[in-house]
């Protein structure tokens, strides 16, 4: 027995990530066995974790000055080296039984724009986390082959990944990328761009986590059939006092204006950059959009009416790239080709 076919039997617990700027997705085999926010608690004083995943994220915004909440991933890559380690320390040591042999081989799936620094950031702390082969996917190959694109064959693919702090697009052909754009405009600065609003319009101070609830729950990048409207808890500004106020969609809507426009232009200007016969395939096959941001009310039919393309989204847009790591370890001879092994 070679030393591959050794190490696949002692590592039937390989592991699959999509370590997100918002969420952290993990695969063992081909069940998800954790989505969590991508936050961690830590003891200011010791800089022990105090919690980490939904746990923590019920924290931000909420903590005694003895607990720090921190959200590790800024824009897709990692900000604080030390807590990104202790986050993949806790969830590796959660889906991995304690047994002898059980080291296993790591796929993380990372934004296609991050830097060679920044790769060596996100491979040192799964080493540290006990990974004993560490494997880099970009977001939009692995998002491709979790939605089944066929990216072996001499065909363009075009797949449009917006997540907490990426948009990343990508034209995949014979399992490679052959033009790629990624921006540091997504989820996280759709939330800002709420804060932002709320703020100038009403003088009403909210966090991070309210934001998130409005957009999901009201905001929209289109025209709706129904305006609908929430109340929003927050602080005045000015008297400093709580406060509550009703938003209507179409005010929301417009909050996300901004980032919204940033991401069609990128789309239009990745598709400029894309070689004609390849065009001719995105034509017939469209444009396949996941991510947190395919979720946003109204976004595929604003791509289609600005492109000219059909959009399809996936049953499950916010899972596609953490099971595409899953096939990869699944059949990890014909996917090798795709990664980036780190040392």
């Amino acid at each position: 027995m070679g030393f591959r076919s050794l190490f696949s039997s002692f590592s039937s617990h390989n592991i699959g990530i999509d370590l997100g700027t918002a969420t952290t997705l993990v695969c063992v085999g081909k069940e998800i066995v954790i989505e969590e926010p991508t936050v961690v608690s830590l003891d200011t004083k010791t800089r022990e974790v105090v919690a980490v995943g939904e746990e923590a994220r019920k924290m931000l915004g909420r903590t005694p000055s003895s607990i720090e909440a921190i959200r590790p991933i800024k824009d897709g890559v990692i900000a604080d080296f030390e807590v990104t380690e202790e986050l993949l320390k806790k969830f590796i040591k959660k889906v991995q039984p304690k047994t002898l042999f059980t080291k296993p081989r790591v796929v993380i799936a990372v934004p296609s724009g991050i830097t060679d620094v920044e790769r060596r950031a996100v491979r040192d702390s799964a080493y540290h986390a006990g990974a004993a082969e560490v494997w880099l996917v970009a977001e939009p190959m692995a998002a491709a082959i979790g939605v089944g694109l066929p990216i072996e064959e001499a065909s363009g693919n075009m797949i449009i990944d917006i997540g907490g702090g990426t948009t990343e697009i990508a034209v995949i052909n014979l399992y490679d990328i052959v033009c790629n754009t990624s921006i540091r405009i997504a989820g996280d600065e759709m939330n800002m761009s709420i804060v932002e609003y709320l703020r100038k319009k009403y003088n009403l101070l909210i966090g991070e986590m309210t934001a998130e609830e409005i957009k999901k729950r009201i905001g929209s990048a289109g025209n709706v059939k129904e305006e609908k409207s929430m109340e929003v808890k927050g602080r005045d500004s000015v008297g400093g006092l709580p406060r509550v106020i009703k938003v209507v969609s179409n005010e929301i809507r417009e909050a996300l204006k901004g980032p919204v426009s940033q991401i069609i232009t990128a789309i239009k200007n990745s598709l400029e950059k894309t070689p004609p016969e390849l065009s001719s395939d995105i034509l017939d096959k469209g444009i396949t959009l996941v991510g947190g941001g395919a979720c946003l009310t109204g976004l595929a039919n604003l791509i289609k009416r600005e492109t000219g393309l059909e959009v399809n989204v996936p049953e499950n847009p916010t899972r596609c790239v953490v099971m595409g790591t899953a096939k990869i370890l699944e059949k990890f001879d014909k996917y090798q080709k795709v990664l980036v092994r780190t040392v």
